[in-house]
């Protein structure tokens, strides 16, 4: 029989057998296969790699589910806010991560292995600027009357007032900046970060209720910690990490046109600095040092320039600001970013790199810095670099590679510390705080601990801890010991309160009204034939049948990157959300790795009819298909042509 146009047109993912390979290549192989009829189907769930990799600890799966239709709202929810609702289960803020977010959960995604990854990111900014479209908000918990002292409102610090308000503790935030969002509002620049979409996420958490906000405050400085143990039930310091390292050259401290990225941002951000320098040179090689060369391609420089004009009397005083006339004067400026590494180990984002080299930036990559060129005055005219090469982990020149690149203001962005000024019994001796693992301050009680200023890392990273830090302080409240943490510490899918949402949980069950009857499947006391692996495996690609998934390429968000004509003055967002049924689309191509996505596959090719739909008043999520163990003879063909993993043949060991 000829093979059919439309077979042809299609293109093959992944096959788990090559043609002629219909026997056991071993009589072995066929005795013990013969011999496994004793096995028959259990449900077993496991958490998919995304989950397993996304630091917030989001439950990925679950909402992209809930986008594609699979999994159905309660009644009266639409599936928009179902789908934000459990996003946001672990992360209050899908519209900004959604775009920011660097997305280790993609590296994660199974569906690597045929093509290409889910864009998880692209659906979750759908979701959270839908939710802000609509107007979805959050409810706090019953008040308990406790209160609790939060140090820093960025990332860490407002995740933490979300998660307390959801278990009814009142929170006051102490902000030592004039408005709330961190490194969100102050280290990423507003056409990454859309000023509105930040505004309304964070206003979502205040509207909540009993989250007071003291601004301008520095604890250690206008408050005390001995203020904070008087007054609160609780601390927890996210103060994260504002002061930017500089570079290890002689004469960095005393060079004023030396600044750090952290510094160049703020200024930037706080929109006191509306040109730069001519010729720019950061270096550095991770997002900051991109979001600062893009910054300086945008905003441009002046040809005449006072000493009040200089980027760096900006940058150092944070009073001073630019005239927002002198934007208009505005030439294109030359930037130069240069990093130890080379581009492809970068920790930059590739699309960000690929982004900024369209801008018209110059990357130098595996070069560094070696030393500052000065003029008479002591402002740097150069930095001196030379190609590098890792000997034992550390940085070494090349000799006789050194060149110079000239510059007017030479910017760091190799990393960040703590500023722990007035709170020095808590620096570990590196600037930071040390925490345990449930984010205590090892020797105060009372003490929690999130974000940066444990170790500088992502934002996800920081939202993650919050939560985890806030269970913690919770516990600490009830005077209950803490729980052991998971060895995969995510959001989980509950099999029973997903069955008590749909109104098809277990019956109660009472020993003294029916008696021992452990051991039976007749009755419905208990959810049968189902094992929760989830906080224990990450599920693997070669548990998957990947046979079942045909080629559906990625829906990208269309971006409009500025060519380097263009970008002087373009402040426009760059990344352009999917659409709905764009959306929806890519949450299909998820292969809902570790739990059943109703593709009926092991009710089609059971040879006995022993695996069955359950009815459609006692379905849900997870509880789609059961199997007659009276008709089961154990050949594993459902477990072969499962595409999820979920079904295991191991029942009756």
């Amino acid at each position: 029989m000829a093979t059919s146009s439309d077979e042809m047109k299609t293109k093959p993912s992944w096959r788990r057998f090559r043609d002629g390979d219909q026997s056991w290549s071993s009589l072995t192989q066929k005795i013990f296969v013969q011999d496994t009829s004793h096995k028959c189907p259990t449900y077993v769930h496991k958490t998919p790699p995304c989950q397993g990799s996304c630091p917030s600890g989001e439950d990925i799966r679950g909402w992209l589910a809930i986008v594609r239709q699979q999994e159905k709202p309660p009644v009266g929810v639409d599936w928009q806010e179902y789908a934000f609702r459990r996003s946001t289960e672990a992360n209050p803020f899908p519209s900004l991560m959604g775009r920011v977010c660097p997305a280790p959960c993609q590296d994660g995604c199974n569906r690597n292995e045929l093509e290409d990854y889910v864009g998880i990111n692209a659906v979750e900014q759908f979701i959270g600027d839908t939710a802000i479209e609509k107007g979805y908000g959050f409810e706090a918990g019953p008040d308990t009357g406790r209160r609790v002292a939060i140090i820093g409102g960025g990332p860490a610090g407002l995740a933490a007032a979300y998660q307390l308000r959801r278990r009814g503790h009142a929170c006051t935030i102490f902000e030592a900046n004039e408005g709330l969002g961190g490194m969100f509002r102050y280290g990423i620049p507003g056409y990454r970060v859309p000023r509105d979409k930040l505004d309304a996420e964070i206003g979502r958490i205040l509207a909540m209720g009993q989250v007071d906000c003291r601004f301008n405050t520095r604890v250690g400085v206008d408050v005390q910690i001995a203020d904070l143990e008087r007054d609160f039930d609780a601390v927890l310091w996210a103060i994260g990490c504002q002061a930017g390292r500089g570079l290890p050259v002689e004469g960095w401290d005393e060079t004023p046109n030396c600044v750090s990225g952290v510094a160049f941002l703020k200024a930037f951000n706080e929109g006191r600095m509306k040109v730069t320098a001519e010729k720019v040179v950061c270096v550095g090689g991770g997002d900051t040092s991109i979001d600062v060369v893009s910054v300086a391609r945008r905003l441009g420089h002046i040809t005449k320039t006072g000493q009040k004009d200089l980027p760096e009397t900006v940058i150092r005083d944070g009073y001073v600001a630019h005239d927002a006339a002198t934007a208009a004067a505005a030439e294109g400026a030359q930037v130069t970013l240069t990093s130890l590494f080379t581009r492809d180990k970068m920790t930059a984002a590739e699309h960000e790199v690929s982004d900024a080299l369209q801008e018209g930036v110059t990357i130098l990559d595996g070069v560094m810095p070696v030393a500052l060129i000065r003029d008479e005055r002591g402002r740097a005219t150069g930095l001196k670099v030379a190609d590098c090469q890792m000997v034992d982990g550390r940085p070494m020149p090349v000799e006789g590679t050194e060149r110079v690149l000239e510059a007017d203001l030479v910017v760091a962005a190799i990393g960040q510390g703590g500023d722990l000024t007035g709170l020095e019994a808590l620096d570990n001796g590196r600037g930071l705080i040390n925490a345990d693992k449930f984010f205590q301050v090892p020797d105060r009680p009372g003490h929690f601990v999130a974000g940066d200023i444990i170790r500088p890392h992502l934002l996800t990273t920081a939202i993650g801890q919050a939560w985890i830090a806030v269970e913690s302080i919770d516990e600490y409240l009830k005077q209950a010991e803490h729980k052991r943490r998971p060895k995969v510490d995510v959001h989980h899918f509950d099999l029973l309160a997903k069955m008590a949402e749909a109104e098809v949980a277990p019956e109660w069950f009472s020993v003294a009204d029916r008696g021992d009857l452990r051991g039976t499947s007749a009755g419905n006391w208990a959810i049968h034939n189902y094992e929760d692996r989830s906080a224990a495996e990450v599920i693997p690609h070669d548990e998957l049948f990947l046979g079942h998934f045909g080629h559906h390429p990625r829906n990208l968000r269309k971006e409009e990157v500025p060519s380097a004509e263009e970008v002087l003055g373009h402040f426009k967002e760059r990344v352009i959300g999917l659409t709905e049924a764009e959306a929806i689309d890519e949450a299909k191509r998820c292969m809902s790795c570790g739990m059943c996505f109703e593709c009926d596959n092991c009710v089609i090719f059971c040879p006995q009819t022993a695996v069955f739909r359950v009815a459609k008043d006692k379905r849900t999520t997870g509880r789609y298909v059961d199997t007659d163990y009276n008709k089961c003879i154990g050949c594993h063909i459902c477990a072969d042509v499962c595409p999820t993993g979920y079904i295991k043949m191991g029942l009756g060991e």
